[in-house]
């Protein structure tokens, strides 16, 4: 279809699309979600801490585990802005795509420096700072400012995709769709709601189109599979040896991924096992005592892990294989406010240390 005939398509459609679309939001849709209930000054602040959390995470983790004890602890951009980073990480342990938080941290402080303590109420501004792009600008202009706005993530654009049966538009088509089907006298409620039939109707795989509120005038629902066409993600694979030293007081030893490690840093400013080269140990096993393994999949990294548990008198062995490395020892009770890795916490529970692995891992 060309493009001049998808404009035309969407015009038709415009009216009916959003009376369902509602109607379907009313009854079905998530309204009681913290991020949508927001007032106040500090409203947009709520809806862009939420609209980070929500990137590549689902709602129910964000839900139970992160925003509102986030919200608790930095409930305005300036303490996000004057936050200690450790206690950041710390709240955002388990979410990973760490450079999320720091990227508000950074926006956070431009912030206060630029627009008065408070994040700019345009487009241009907004998209200007760290980590905030086109869907989450228009998103908080939209949720938070009360602004008429349209925009397009994975969800809509899956949405749009198999209404029309396209299989690789272009993003300026789908921006210009969103746009013509936009309620523009109901923007909140309407793009929660197509939110809301990406996330629950419109999935990617085994799609309810029964119980789709726009079902009548989507082209793609014979073959939903087929619209959009489905990227192939290859995981890089990635293989680690942790190793698990205690010292004389009973003490673990981390190493702390810092910043100047740049991408060869897993995990940076959240400590983690040593990764060590396995020839050091290899060749007496009584140094050391293999605790298993397991699979983690982080980032683009799909990892196997293998945990060895050295004996205190190794430190050495330990040393030998991280040369340029500075260890830090920490006790059980004083890792309960270290951001740690979930690929760490996996690693010691498997060697059977005390070590709390809450829902948010």
């Amino acid at each position: 279809m060309k493009m001049l005939q998808l404009h035309d398509k969407a015009t038709q459609i415009a009216q009916t699309w959003r009376a369902n679309i509602l109607h379907w939001y009313k009854k079905h849709g998530r309204i009681s979600l913290p991020w949508r209930n927001l007032s106040g000054e500090n409203a947009p602040y709520g809806v862009y801490v939420s609209e980070i959390m929500l990137q590549q995470t689902q709602v129910k983790r964000v839900l139970e585990s992160y925003y509102i004890p986030f919200m608790k602890a930095f409930p305005t951009l300036t303490s996000l802005a004057n936050a200690q980073e450790e206690s950041l990480l710390k709240l955002w342990e388990g979410l990973g795509y760490y450079t999320r938080v720091r990227n508000m941290q950074k926006s956070a402080r431009i912030c206060c420096e630029k627009f008065n303590n408070a994040l700019p109420q345009t487009y241009a501004e907004l998209i200007s700072l760290p980590g905030i792009g086109k869907y989450t600008a228009g998103a908080i202009l939209c949720f938070g400012f009360r602004q008429s706005m349209s925009f397009v993530d994975g969800n809509i654009r899956r949405v749009l995709c198999r209404i029309f049966a396209l299989e690789n538009p272009k993003e300026r088509l789908l921006d210009e769709l969103a746009a013509l089907l936009l309620d523009s006298t109901r923007s909140f409620d309407y793009n929660q709601a197509l939110l809301d039939v990406g996330a629950m109707i419109c999935t990617p795989k085994n799609p309810a189109c029964l119980l789709c509120p726009v079902r009548n005038i989507c082209k793609g629902q014979a073959n939903p599979a087929l619209y959009p066409t489905p990227k192939k993600s290859i995981l890089e694979p990635l293989t680690l040896h942790l190793a698990i030293y205690v010292d004389k007081k009973g003490k673990i030893a981390f190493i702390y991924e810092d910043k100047k490690e740049g991408k060869n840093a897993l995990y940076q400013g959240l400590y983690n096992l040593p990764n060590i080269e396995l020839e050091n140990i290899t060749n007496d096993e009584k140094y050391y005592k293999k605790c298993g393994s397991f699979k983690h999949h982080y980032t683009k990294y799909a990892i196997t892990a293998n945990v060895y548990k050295l004996d205190s008198k190794n430190l050495a062995i330990l040393k030998q294989s991280m040369p340029h490395t500075n260890l830090y020892f920490f006790s059980s009770q004083e890792l309960d406010s270290k951001p740690l890795s979930s690929l760490c916490k996996k690693a010691l529970q498997l060697a059977g240390f005390n070590v709390s692995r809450s829902n948010r891992i």
